[in-house]
């Protein structure tokens, strides 16, 4: 056994300001991912007058949207919800691929937690299993990630 603990983050942030960009495109899976980012927050103690949530068209805005939410220097975290569902042309491979690079690179530029809620879906069956309104929820998963990376950086500092 080390001689080291790891510094490990947790839910516990106390009164944080958190950003939600969430995409329109395919809203009703969108949605689903919003309620379980909010319930999520709410399970948490994150008091809605902090919560933000900005709407764009789709995926591929969603990082311009983050970024400008972080720097701001009003916001601690960002959480970033979209859906993308394949098609019969390459616009999936581009849009994802974009997408999840701009949606990184605004983390490393700004240093807020950015927590990642694009679901690349093959078919609308696997977006709707990963939005429901059960465990699998992936916009549950990105607010408490960003809720435990802000725990974890005011750690580090």
């Amino acid at each position: 056994m080390s001689k080291f603990r790891p510094i490990e983050g947790n839910y516990q942030v106390g009164d944080v300001r958190l950003a939600i960009v969430v995409a329109r495109w395919n809203n009703d899976i969108t949605d689903s991912l919003l309620a379980g980012a909010l319930a999520a927050l709410e399970r948490q103690g994150i008091a809605d007058d902090n919560i933000q949530v900005l709407r764009v068209p789709g995926a591929f805005e969603l990082p311009l949207a983050a970024q400008k939410a972080a720097n701001t220097g009003r916001i601690d975290g960002v959480i970033a919800l979209g859906c993308v569902i394949r098609g019969d042309t390459p616009h999936f491979d581009y849009v994802c691929s974009e997408c999840t690079r701009g949606i990184g690179d605004v983390g490393l530029r700004t240093g807020i937690p950015i927590g990642f809620g694009l679901l690349t879906c093959d078919d609308l069956p696997q977006a709707q299993a990963r939005s429901g309104d059960n465990r699998e929820n992936k916009g549950e998963e990105a607010a408490l990630t960003v809720l435990e990376m802000i725990s974890l950086l005011k750690q580090v500092r």
